[in-house]
């Protein structure tokens, strides 16, 4: 039988960014979804860039349903791999969802929100650094904001409390091995 974890009160929200060249910035707030919903915290993990391709992250998001949820708003990666579609439909996506984000922030109904890859949504042109710091703003006192993705800009580093850049060192890509299902994506 499953025992539903006593949820704790979270009295300090903490704005959270995971950026920087390396691997491992989604791969980090996914972990701390795991120690999150340990805590009987519900978790939404809402999806800037990704949303064409299917992410083993879908299918254990379910595992971990109610407690986790995803939401992929993205219209796939902008101007890389297979992206043919127009700079404005990627545009209206990520605008769109950054206004889903303060929609749910303002709900109360998750403890901890993920904005997956939405640095790159600004690094990119997409969003505007101004709509991000609106969502920052939004943040209610008692929940969690994590933001992910590279190309974090200086006003979202300086309204963060916690920033980790995460560093490329050596990447398998470098020796022509392709992203593989389980641990890239």
């Amino acid at each position: 039988m499953e025992q539903i974890p006593k949820k704790i009160e979270i009295r300090h929200g903490l704005t959270v960014v995971y950026t920087g060249d390396g691997k491992g910035k989604t791969t980090a707030a996914l972990g701390t979804v795991i120690r999150a919903v340990g805590y009987g915290l519900r978790v939404f993990m809402l999806q800037f860039i990704k949303g064409s391709w299917h992410y083993g992250e879908l299918d254990g998001a379910k595992l971990l349903a109610p407690y986790f949820t995803i939401e992929p708003m993205g219209k796939g990666f902008y101007k890389i791999l297979d992206d043919k579609l127009p700079e404005e439909e990627h545009r209206k996506a990520a605008l769109t969802a950054a206004n889903r984000a303060i929609a749910i922030l303002r709900s109360s109904e998750f403890d901890m929100v993920i904005l997956d890859e939405i640095n790159v949504a600004v690094m990119t042109g997409l969003l505007p650094v101004e709509k991000v710091l609106e969502i920052i703003e939004a943040k209610p006192e008692n929940v969690h904001l994590i933001l992910t993705g590279r190309g974090a800009p200086q006003e979202v580093i300086d309204r963060a409390d916690l920033v980790t850049e995460m560093r490329e060192i050596k990447h398998p890509y470098q020796k022509g091995k392709f992203a593989q299902k389980g641990i890239d994506f």
